[in-house]
């Protein structure tokens, strides 16, 4: 995939960003400690912490790193690890198997692409890096002939579950999956069935994004318990594809 440039406004300070893939061991560990910063530390997930400050597990070997730089200062503010079909082979699941029973996905698992791990750094969340990141989601679905895209949406469960509750229990019938695509969560996030009108629910950006481009809910949430969130598995057809993305994202360019 060929280095991508784009200019944005961060803190009133002119930046250029570029998106490029990991290319060695020590790109791979600065993301890990982005990802540790975000994630761990300003989750406050004491029970993750670990003397290197990385946050990293047994996938990280497999996936590749999409990453944002800000040539200004040479740091990796945005980063997205994928998950291709050969690479998922080779390591024998895709990580959302780790939260979700996927058997209903065996006849097209040769076309999964899964994403995750998104992570941005706080100075840096106006929208332009996450959107150089859906641009190298699509140039690597292009490259590894991928027809869908999975992965999942984490819902904090701070306020003891109920924004998790309120936003599951809000999705309209045409963004839930058809029967055919639903998952089963391993341990699965209590839901109440009940929602206080009064409530005003949150809907966090990484979701929101796949809602609008036209991904599906997958069946209810699972607990993840490390993370202290729960999680809706996504689906996200390339044929779905809202049209303002797909002139955005798939359009040809050149390799």
């Amino acid at each position: 995939m060929r280095l991508l440039t784009s200019t944005s406004e961060q803190n009133s300070n002119f930046s250029k960003l570029s998106l490029s893939l990991a290319s060695s061991p020590e790109e791979v560990r600065e993301v890990q400690r982005l990802r540790y910063k975000v994630f761990i530390e300003t989750m406050g997930l004491s029970t993750l912490e670990n003397p290197e400050g990385l946050d990293k597990d047994e996938f990280d070997d497999y996936c590749d790193h999409l990453i944002v730089r800000d040539s200004k200062n040479l740091k990796i503010v945005g980063t997205y690890r994928v998950l291709g079909p050969h690479s998922a082979r080779k390591i024998g699941r895709y990580y959302s198997e780790s939260e979700f029973d996927l058997s209903r996905f065996a006849h097209i698992r040769d076309q999964i692409a899964e994403a995750g791990r998104a992570c941005i750094h706080p100075d840096y969340r106006s929208g332009a890096v996450i959107m150089m990141l859906w641009a190298g989601l699509a140039a690597f679905m292009r490259r590894e002939q991928c027809n869908y895209l999975v992965g999942c949406a984490s819902i904090s469960l701070a306020d003891g579950g109920m924004n998790a509750n309120a936003l599951f229990n809000s999705l309209k019938p045409e963004e839930m999956a058809p029967i055919e695509y639903r998952v089963t969560p391993i341990l699965p996030f209590p839901l109440s069935g009940e929602v206080d009108g009064s409530f005003q629910k949150n809907v966090p950006p990484l979701l929101k994004g796949y809602l609008r481009a036209g991904a599906w809910v997958c069946g209810e949430p699972a607990w993840d318990p490390d993370f202290h969130c729960a999680d809706l598995f996504l689906l996200l057809p390339l044929e779905n594809l809202d049209g303002r993305y797909s002139r955005h994202y798939l359009k040809d360019k050149a390799e």
